[in-house]
């Protein structure tokens, strides 16, 4: 793969994560049968992409488990939370909500690492909180937008805390394996609430569900974790700072959520943040954590 094709690569990844909630949305299921079945397609995926590259199971130590079974709840409350709410407020609020995660990030990394916050990071902070404020139109606890955006904070929030359990382990455990193991864990801690609701899920919300698992998250993450091998993971992460723009811009064709003046000033000043922040800490390892 040359730089141009990683390049390539890396942008069809972060286009599929963004169209996670359009599928999301397509889905008539609940936000626990959409994971457990993103997450069950997702471990096929991902089994394909490693026996295709011929890479080797590495045996994983006590430690290694207990950090990707944490990981794995972490990542089921994100993504539950996520698609909740996507179905109380939409795409692309959800989208941006969840995009608040680099100020939850430095936030928790000054409390649990002990980091001074710097100027610059207090801007960022700054700059996600008056883009959340703005993409809110009235904050009424009645309102389903509202809601909405709390579950999508909420979905930011354990994705930060993801992010961290990730890098206090380090990596090493290969990317794709600790993505598939994730996976798995997540499909396993849905199960016994997803089960009842099994039966009434129609085929084409599995189809859409399918669509979900394969390519916005196995197919996603190979590309990701594939085009690292020549692009700098700095890049990638500004690369990946795009995944609101395309989850949105889709929203608007598909179910034409037309974001108002108020929300894309909103939404810029999330992606302006979003993009400070690869630019001021050196990223987590790649392919450690997952986005949606």
């Amino acid at each position: 793969m040359n730089h141009r094709s990683a390049l390539f690569a890396l942008h069809f990844g972060a286009l599929f994560f963004g169209l996670a909630g359009v599928f999301g949305k397509l889905a008539n299921a609940s936000a626990v049968v959409i994971v457990l079945g993103r997450a069950a397609f997702a471990v096929v995926a991902l089994i394909v992409f490693l026996g295709a590259s011929r890479r080797g199971w590495q045996r994983l130590e006590g430690a290694d488990w207990g950090r990707l079974i944490g990981a794995g709840g972490l990542l089921a409350a994100h993504w539950v939370s996520f698609f909740i709410a996507v179905k109380m407020a939409g795409v692309a609020v959800a989208t941006l909500g969840f995009a608040s995660f680099p100020a939850f990030t430095v936030v928790l990394e000054g409390l649990v690492f002990r980091e001074r916050i710097r100027g610059h990071e207090i801007m960022l902070v700054l700059l996600v909180s008056v883009g959340l404020v703005l993409v809110t139109p009235t904050f009424d606890l009645a309102s389903q937008a509202t809601n909405g955006l709390l579950w999508a904070m909420f979905s930011g929030l354990t994705f930060a805390v993801l992010s961290l359990v990730n890098r206090a382990g380090g990596s090493r455990v290969p990317p794709v394996q600790a993505a598939l193991c994730q996976n798995a864990v997540v499909a396993l801690c849905l199960l016994p609430a997803a089960w009842p609701q099994l039966p009434a899920v129609s085929a084409l919300d599995w189809w859409w569900i399918g669509l979900l698992g394969v390519f916005c998250t196995g197919l996603a993450h190979s590309l990701f974790v594939a085009s690292l091998a020549v692009i700098k993971a700095r890049t990638a992460a500004v690369v990946f700072a795009l995944e609101p723009v395309y989850g949105i811009a889709f929203a608007w064709a598909i179910f034409r959520e037309a974001p108002t003046v108020q929300m894309l000033l909103g939404g810029v000043l999330i992606l302006v943040a979003i993009v400070m922040s690869t630019q001021s800490k050196k990223p987590a390892p790649a392919g450690t954590t997952q986005a949606l």
